[in-house]
């Protein structure tokens, strides 16, 4: 960070840049992290500050800014503050708490210091903060349209709008998701959320536990009822009135609150557990659970209960099994995919109170708990966090100005024609006076021709590093509604085929060098192209309503080149990277009939083992007329997950019985295509080509 914000503690700009190289490796970017802290309290405090932690482990150079005077007690209906001062993890040693609520010249200021960052995370936690986090964003230059060199601006959503919305929240998120580069959510129901908003760029990775409360206290058997644990926050979204509700006719369990409950539900909770129905089962400890009771309080109990209306993300699930509790969770995401039903907890439909109850009185036998405590697994901790910050580190960087390609959002100085289009308007303009009189902060030209260098050197001594760290290239979108590449579906020729097979390395380069002279972004992977450019062609010639508005997920991730290009000609892919333990079918939550189109490619595509999972995914979440985009490897049986000709037919024959159809002429060139690779296969253990299927929903 700059002189001014760091009072004096950094070197200047020029030695900064030199030092940053020379210490932390070419791949080290400085990153400013902007939420709260210590001494807020709950899950996204603790979130942000173990995100700094990480991303400083990982070695880069990370200032978390965060505030200096807390949210007004009207905006947070609970104390927002951990009691006694106690930290819930431990707090980052470079944070700079430069911002005040009620002082709008701190959040344009603390902006204008961050201009020399490659990156700007900014966490987001209700709408009523988005006002500070545009004002921020736009002193600092980060937004589409600024001057390069310029940070990348990435929000971090937990929860797009918040559980309980009020007038207004969904104009503000607009406001934000449209003047920033990329989004990163949890969940792929958030992600279909932050689109509908307005989102240029949106990225999906689980999220990685940062558990408070320390190592689990053993625990011997019990005998007696069920003890169930409800923790945390204590809202009307997460169901604790439907499951005192189950309890009344179930008296084989117990039931402890623990937590602070809000407002109005303090009242209806208070109301149900005096139900002599369940007098003395029910015990109320309203008020804030500090980190370091967490532990005896998990240990005292047997099941915890989740028993949630609705869920964004939650790391709950981990935080009991981590502690060997098994975990009574609705049937809905993120729950559905961390607990395996019968084995570590059980599921259950939300709010329905009769299959609530059967599933207590299944808890209240004592071989069923001792079952499902031998079935929970210490989760894994650490490999999340390194997916995650895969993830933060591919939208931290604008490779496409380290490649020298144009920014989409710049204005060429002259340059009036109506094919430029102004970015979208951020309703800050009344904050502009706040700035008053240039500073001498590091932050001005001085600051930007620092950065320039400092990425000049990273490209020149280790690119093929950076590129492996930073796995995807910045955001692309559309400005003013106008696609940067005007690519019409009979701008591309006949030869690129919806159904195709790669079986000669020259076939790629000529996917890759004719995407060039489309002007789409460049592929430093002709293998990729390939499979990019077929499936791009499909949807424009097959889904594409001329206004880019297709529903797209690309499960590749935020390194797929379709995603890029998808975004450089107007559309607006959804990015899924599938980080757990469950197969693609599990984690995509969407509704049925909801998408246009499911991509599934080349580097991440199917194999022999997953393909059916993929083709039911999407006979229920494709609309009638969405297409199905996989590519699958071909060789002999003995190559690990290919398929052969004879099995492409097989594969076929399934997904018509799915409702699908194929989109090209499998009898036709394709099939010889398949032959003559498999003819100049040089070795039994190995694919010798790659088949791009598109299907099409009946």
């Amino acid at each position: 960070m700059t002189d001014a914000l760091s009072q004096g503690s950094q070197p200047g700009a020029g030695q900064a840049s030199d030092e940053a190289v020379g210490t932390t490796g070419s791949a080290a970017l400085r990153i400013a992290i902007v939420g709260p802290s210590h001494p807020h309290k709950g899950g996204v405090a603790a979130h942000t500050t173990m995100l700094a932690h990480h991303l400083a482990d990982a070695g880069h150079d990370v200032t978390l800014v965060s505030w200096a005077h807390l949210y007004p007690s009207k905006l947070h209906h609970a104390d927002a503050t951990v009691p006694d001062g106690v930290p819930e993890v431990p707090p980052f040693p470079r944070t700079i708490r430069a911002l005040s609520w009620a002082r709008p010249d701190t959040w344009v200021r603390a902006g204008r210091r961050l201009r020399d960052v490659d990156a700007i995370l900014v966490v987001h936690v209700m709408p009523a903060v988005v006002p500070a986090h545009l004002a921020l964003l736009r002193a600092a230059g980060a937004v589409p349209g600024a001057a390069r060199p310029r940070p990348q601006s990435v929000v971090v959503c937990h929860n797009v709008l918040p559980h309980e919305a009020h007038a207004g929240d969904a104009r503000l998120m607009s406001l934000l998701l449209a003047r920033v580069d990329s989004v990163l959510v949890h969940s792929t129901d958030q992600a279909r959320v932050a689109h509908d908003l307005g989102a240029r760029r949106v990225s999906v990775a689980d999220l990685p536990p940062h558990l408070p409360g320390g190592d689990p206290i053993s625990r011997d058997p019990r005998t007696g009822p069920t003890r169930l644990l409800a923790l945390g926050l204590i809202r009307e979204y997460k169901g604790i009135d439907v499951l005192l509700r189950a309890m009344r006719t179930v008296p084989e369990v117990t039931l402890t609150i623990a937590g602070e409950i809000w407002g109005a539900n303090r009242g209806v909770i208070g109301r149900l557990a005096s139900d002599p129905a369940l007098a003395g089962r029910v015990e109320i400890r309203d008020g804030y659970v500090p980190a370091d009771a967490l532990a005896s309080l998990l240990a005292d109990h047997d099941v915890l209960a989740l028993p949630y209306r609705s869920a964004t993300a939650s790391q709950n699930v981990i935080l009991g099994h981590a502690h060997g509790l098994p975990v009574l969770a609705s049937d809905i995401s993120p729950f559905s995919q961390q607990v395996d039903d019968g084995v570590n907890g059980i599921l259950v439909p939300p709010e329905d109170e009769r299959a609530l109850a059967g599933a207590l009185r299944r808890l209240g036998d004592p071989d069923v708990r001792r079952r499902l405590a031998e079935g929970v697994q210490t989760p894994d901790l650490s490999g999340p966090w390194a997916h995650y910050l895969g993830t933060v580190e591919a939208l931290s960087v604008d490779e496409a100005a380290l490649l020298g390609e144009p920014d989409p959002y710049a204005v060429t100085p002259g340059v009036t024609d109506d094919s430029v289009g102004d970015p979208p308007d951020d309703g800050l303009d009344e904050l502009d006076g706040l700035e008053g009189p240039d500073e001498t902060d590091g932050g001005g030209a001085a600051g930007r021709s620092s950065t320039a260098r400092r990425a000049a050197l990273r490209v020149g001594g280790r690119a093929a590093d950076l590129v492996r760290r930073v796995r995807h290239t910045a955001s692309r979108a559309v400005v003013a509604r106008r696609p940067l590449v005007a690519l019409r579906p009979d701008d591309l020729p006949d030869w690129v085929l919806a159904t195709d097979v790669l079986g000669a390395p020259d076939e790629a380069d000529d996917a890759r060098r004719l995407a060039r002279i489309l002007g789409l972004p460049r592929s430093l992977d002709s293998v990729s192209a390939w499979a990019a450019l077929g499936a791009l062609a499909a949807i424009l010639r097959v889904r594409d309503d001329g206004r880019r508005s297709a529903v797209i997920v690309d499960e590749g991730g935020t390194r797929s080149l379709l995603s890029r290009w998808a975004r450089a000609v107007g559309f607006a892919p959804v990015e899924i990277d599938f980080t757990g333990s469950h197969p693609s079918v599990a984690a995509l939550d969407v509704d049925t009939g909801s998408l246009d189109v499911i991509v599934r490619i080349h580097p991440d595509g199917c194999d022999g083992s997953d393909v059916d999972h993929v083709l039911e995914q999407a006979s229920w979440a494709l609309r009638s007329g969405g297409l199905l985009v996989v590519t699958i490897p071909i060789g002999p049986r003995a190559a690990e997950g290919a398929v052969g000709p004879a099995d492409v037919r097989g594969i076929l024959a399934r997904a018509h019985d799915l409702g699908f159809v194929l989109i090209g002429d499998l009898d036709g060139d394709v099939n010889a295509r398949m032959r003559d690779a498999a003819a100049r296969a040089r070795a039994d253990d190995a694919a010798y080509g790659l088949v791009r299927l598109t299907l099409r929903r009946r």
